[in-house]
């Protein structure tokens, strides 16, 4: 058996999967920040009415 010539089998989409991947990975990574940062901001806001 020779190797294969032409094209290689599946790099493209692999790579545009694993981009696709990370981006959603960041977007949730920084939805789940933005969030921990609102409820930071609202519980400190509710301290400050208590005192």
């Amino acid at each position: 058996m020779m190797a294969k010539s032409g094209k290689e089998k599946n790099t493209k989409n692999k790579s545009k999967h694993s981009k696709l991947m990370n981006r959603k990975k960041n977007k949730l990574r920084n939805e789940k920040e933005l969030r921990a940062e609102r409820l930071k901001a609202i519980v400190k806001a509710s301290q400050n009415k208590i005192d």
